[in-house]
């Protein structure tokens, strides 16, 4: 099991990227301190210039991987999409109880995100810390729906459909079980935001929202 996880690739749609930034050293170097840069400086203060001086290389190098560094923060938020679902089927593959299931599914999305060692190019504490304080700057954008009709959004979409199919099997008569998932990813997310900078308006401030979200899905599905 541990040789066939190490050989795993996240996939992330090819819209997002002009080279595969996976296809070399490179390439995952780019990725590996786009995310350390990002989670420091926020992706506004990012810069190509920056990002190649952490690298080594000239700016024009990262150029042959992304277009710009809108792509750039898009290819990550899709490659932590991609991950979580990952984790949500692995560790939810063993389980032959439905409730159960969906309450280790919201679990693994609402949790504190630990380093994966299958992927020595990607901090995912860092990669989960910019989807918590970047990621709506990915989609909330005049482009979102060219972007989507490309593909660019479909890790997060087919997150949200394996939830969804989780729900179902739990509760096959609840009429919104799509809006459902994205509501617990979504809200997920954001209560860790709210831990960090709005501790007044949240009671989940000392733990992972888990709690909070396993309460919100058994109370909307009974």
């Amino acid at each position: 099991m541990e040789s066939l996880l190490s050989n795993l690739r996240i996939t992330v749609p090819n819209c997002l990227y002009v080279k595969d930034p996976e296809s070399s050293d490179l390439g995952k170097k780019i990725i590996e301190q786009s995310i350390q840069q990002i989670d420091e400086l926020g992706i506004e203060n990012m810069t190509f210039k920056k990002l190649g001086e952490a690298i080594g290389s000239n700016e024009s190098s990262i150029y042959r991987y992304f277009e710009n560094k809108h792509k750039l923060l898009m290819y990550l938020c899709s490659w932590y999409w991609g991950w979580l679902e990952y984790q949500v089927v692995i560790q939810c593959f063993s389980i032959k109880d439905s409730k159960e299931k969906l309450d280790k599914a919201i679990s693994v999305i609402s949790q504190k995100v630990v380093e994966d060692s299958n992927f020595t190019f990607v901090n995912e504490p860092a990669l989960s810390r910019i989807i918590i304080n970047e990621n709506a700057k990915s989609f909330l954008t005049k482009n979102v729906d060219e972007e989507n009709d490309e593909g660019a959004f479909a890790s997060y979409k087919r997150l949200v459909m394996t939830l969804n199919k989780i729900i179902l099997e739990v509760a096959p008569n609840y009429p919104y079980p799509k809006s459902l998932a994205n509501t617990v990813i979504d809200t997920a997310h954001h209560q860790h935001f709210l831990r960090d900078h709005f501790k007044s308006i949240t009671e989940n401030t000392n733990h992972a929202p888990t709690k909070y979200l396993l309460h919100l899905v058994q109370n909307a599905i009974q």
